[in-house]
């Protein structure tokens, strides 16, 4: 009984361990990044990326151009807004791994309907 226990324990420990390294990538990321999560956790595999990781391949100023808005609604930009300029830290808004929701929905009701 006793061997029992320990190959069903052996077998649940292996399928939990597979399970953690199937993590959803974004399609746009998977033919850049591939499978080297260090290309963007250069903190660590269990901490955020930096800004930095995401700057290497996305251009801040870029960014700020092509979600620029009208006049009246200049500063509603997500990446050069009121409140942080272009100093909002990428995390804040984006996932790899998961959707999230722009932190600017906290507050306020205006929509960023091309969001990823």
């Amino acid at each position: 009984m006793k061997k029992l226990s320990l190959v069903f324990a052996v077998a649940l420990a292996s399928f939990v361990s597979l399970s953690a390294q199937a993590v959803d990538q974004r399609e746009y990321h998977k033919d850049v990044i591939g499978k080297d999560c260090k290309t963007c956790h250069d903190q660590g595999l269990k901490n955020y990326p930096s800004d930095q990781a995401c700057t290497q391949c996305h251009d801040v100023d870029e960014l700020a151009e092509q979600t620029a808005r009208s006049e009246e609604d200049k500063w509603q930009n997500p990446h050069n807004n009121l409140h942080y300029g272009k100093e909002l830290p990428c995390i804040e808004c984006h996932g790899e791994h998961e959707l999230k929701k722009p932190m600017c929905s906290n507050c306020h009701t205006f929509k960023y309907d091309k969001h990823k």
